[in-house]
């Protein structure tokens, strides 16, 4: 049986979630990446910033990411020449 949200929540340490916020705020990181990261899908991550962040935040976010073509690797252009796996290794939680 697939485990729940507040399943995989629950087992992410203050610092994967930490991890998980920054990504998502990044521009180049792609959801795909942090799924592959954390097992978190596109859904799961929106419900992670609703709850971590607060409400003027969460609302600045969701504009910014609202349209953004370089947070799935399926609508990038090919001219992007960076790998958001790449640009996500570094961002390992200290915790």
């Amino acid at each position: 049986m697939p485990r729940s949200f507040s399943q995989r929540l629950s087992t992410l340490s203050a610092g994967d979630v930490s991890a998980v916020i920054q990504m998502a705020w990044e521009d180049r990181t792609s959801f795909e990446t942090i799924y592959e990261r954390v097992g978190l899908t596109e859904p799961e991550v929106i419900r992670l910033m609703r709850t971590e962040l607060n409400p003027s935040s969460f609302r600045l976010w969701r504009m910014r990411m609202r349209g953004r073509n370089t947070k799935h690797r399926a609508i990038r252009s090919p001219d992007m020449k960076f790998d958001d796996r790449a640009v996500a290794d570094h961002r390992r939680a200290n915790c």
